[in-house]
């Protein structure tokens, strides 16, 4: 670019330059000295229009090229990072980004207390993890308002040499609280360009309202799993009090099964203690599911039946902890016991294309249709309602409104209540405790 325009310049200045100097040799051949000076004066003169038409040129070209785009490019590539938060990590990446985009000569992220992040000249003294340095930061920290610097003096950088001459300084605000800065630097004295300002202005409120959408995600977070240690611990009491009345019936008339019962109470605790996190493999659940039946055959006998159908190739999948034991308990509380003569409860485990479908259905007494519509209400009383709305509220919180209880019941003809939960990662026995879980379809 710069070869041809040189080149465009010497073909126009090369002719007019020729015949300037035949007509001056022409009205005076004794003026050759003056025409030498003249041609080189003229020669000098071209170059340095040139130069300066090329380096406008360049720095129109940049901040031309994208009006609006330069805030839109910097807000699209540092969202997946400042969703993290503000730390040196993620300011990191998100200076690499402005100065890559913006082309300015450096730029910094700061707290209150130090340097986040820096990138560009000054590098050397200007340091991540340091100190603030600079007064003008300090003042924009104080006044939460925008400071354009025009010289490197009233930087008033410490170190000798500093490069830096020139700068914007834009507070960052989240939730109207000075956090932060963001320093935009030029290696050249005088008035800033207006577009620099103003994409300061620009950076300062974007990456201020990423941050605030970081901190509402954090406390998105925080408030569901309140929510599920909640609900868990709703539903532990419940299943409780229920074993312990049935242990406390046998030890009046059975001491000896009484206290077999109290040693599968105790495996039951102590399975259930190690639980970390809000889920747990399915064969890990069944077993759980599986020592509360022994409890409750113990009390019913022969007026409760089981009958279980679980893909095992399913068991080392992962489920949300509590989920069939509270629906289970519901419908031998609430459709086998006020049903004259035996009762079944069916469990069933498949796979439905990537989610995993467990139904629990019972040939009880049934809901009668007024009440339907309610059970899955929290808080509804204590009746149907209590472990339905709890795994209900669960399932929704971890998966979305879809993954909620589906019910189907009429009087006297029994309940089935469906549970769809999205196949979570497979793993080796043993493994059924991680905290973090992943859907197969991510892979």
């Amino acid at each position: 670019m710069q070869r041809k325009l040189a080149l465009g310049v010497i073909a126009r200045w090369l002719p007019i330059n020729f015949l300037a100097t035949g007509f001056v040799l022409l009205w005076d051949p004794l003026a050759w000295k003056l025409v030498l000076a003249m041609v080189c004066v003229n020669a000098v003169a071209a170059f340095v229009v040139s130069d300066y038409i090329q380096k406008q040129k360049i720095i129109n070209l940049k901040s031309e090229q994208h009006p609006l785009d330069f805030t839109l490019q910097i807000a699209s590539e540092t969202l997946p990072y400042l969703r993290r938060g503000l730390n040196e990590e993620t300011a990191a990446k998100t200076v690499e980004i402005i100065q890559k985009i913006s082309d300015v000569a450096a730029v910094a992220i700061t707290d209150r207390e130090k340097v986040l992040a820096y990138i560009g000249a000054g590098a050397d003294h200007h340091k991540p993890g340091g100190s603030i340095m600079t007064d003008a930061t300090r003042e924009v920290l104080v006044t939460g308002e925008l400071k354009v610097v025009r010289s490197g003096r009233d930087l008033q950088c410490p170190v000798p040499g500093c490069p830096l001459e020139s700068a914007v300084i834009s507070p960052l605000k989240c939730r109207d609280e000075i956090v932060g800065t963001i320093k935009l630097y030029r290696t050249q004295p005088g008035e800033i360009p207006q577009n620099l300002v103003k994409l300061a202005e620009g950076l300062a409120q974007l990456l201020g309202m990423q941050m605030e959408l970081a901190e509402l995600d954090r406390q998105a977070q925080l408030v569901t799993k309140a929510e599920l240690d909640a609900l868990q611990a709703q539903i532990n009491p419940h299943f409780l009090f229920n074993t312990l009345n049935t242990i406390i019936m046998f030890s009046r008339t059975n001491p000896e099964t009484a206290r077999r019962l109290l040693i599968r109470l105790a495996s039951f605790f102590r399975h259930a203690l190690k639980r970390h996190g809000h889920f747990n493999t399915l064969r890990e659940e069944i077993e759980y599911l599986n020592t509360y039946l022994i409890l409750e055959k113990a009390r019913f006998r022969e007026k409760l039946r089981v009958v279980r159908n679980i893909d095992r190739e399913l068991l080392d999948y992962q489920v949300p902890v509590l989920t069939i034991q509270p629906l289970v308990e519901n419908a031998i509380k609430h459709g086998i016991l006020p049903k004259p003569g035996q009762g079944t409860v069916q469990i069933t485990a498949q796979r439905l294309d990537e989610d995993m479908l467990i139904v629990i259905k019972d040939d009880g007494v049934g809901i009668p249709p007024e009440r339907l519509s309610e059970v899955l209400q929290p808080g509804v009383g204590s009746g149907n309602g209590v472990g339905l709305s709890n795994v209900h509220e669960r399932l929704k919180s971890l998966f979305g409104k879809d993954y909620g209880l589906h019910i189907i019941s009429a009087p006297n003809a029994g309940t089935s209540v469906y549970v769809r939960v999205p196949l979570l990662c497979k793993l080796g026995r043993g493994e059924g405790n991680s905290v973090e879980v992943k859907s197969i379809n991510s892979r």
